[in-house]
């Protein structure tokens, strides 16, 4: 399996707050990818067409740049793909008291605590290739961490998730 990290920044409330994206990827090593030169798509879902059409758009660009064609129906290589997004919650709480620093009750007289929550979206995508004849995956790639709370933003980190995706495929057949 291997794993990669993309880094980017995202401005929040003044502060620069790193964002790491996770790319995996794992095959089926006594794969030959060389035999594989068409794919169709068996599925995409991401719960809302606007980004099952993104997807899909983002992988076939990736597969077609790695001398792929795709099928109408029946390529070498079924392909499904989904993405889902949720919000994580991050809390951030800070101390006053009079005369600054740390007070907590009974140490160092009155203090106030105030905590806020910060919703983050985070999306993962999972990619799967299939051989079309036996049904046996050959490859899947997972990406977390790879939306932005800035919507105009999102469609860059897809095609970058994407292409991390792709960037070792296919991979290299191993002769045993």
């Amino acid at each position: 399996m291997r794993t990669f990290f993309l880094t980017g920044t995202l401005l929040c409330a003044g502060f620069a707050v790193l964002l790491m994206a996770e790319v995996k990827t794992d095959y089926d090593h006594a794969a030959n990818f060389g035999n594989y030169h068409t794919y169709s798509w068996i599925k995409a879902d991401a719960g809302d067409s606007l980004w099952v059409d993104r997807i899909k758009s983002a992988v076939d660009q990736q597969l077609t740049a790695k001398g792929w064609t795709q099928a109408g129906g029946g390529g070498d290589v079924g392909v499904a793909a989904w993405g889902s997004r949720k919000n994580q919650q991050t809390l951030n709480t800070f101390y006053d008291g009079l005369g600054g620093g740390w007070f907590w009750r009974g140490f160092g007289g009155e203090g106030m605590a105030t905590t806020t929550v910060e919703n983050t979206p985070v999306g993962t995508l999972t990619v799967d290739l299939f051989d079309n004849n036996t049904k046996k995956l050959l490859w899947r790639g997972t990406a977390t961490n790879t939306l932005s709370s800035k919507p105009e933003k999102n469609d860059e980190k897809l095609n970058k998730a994407v292409a991390d995706l792709f960037k070792k495929f296919p991979p290299e057949s191993k002769s045993y």
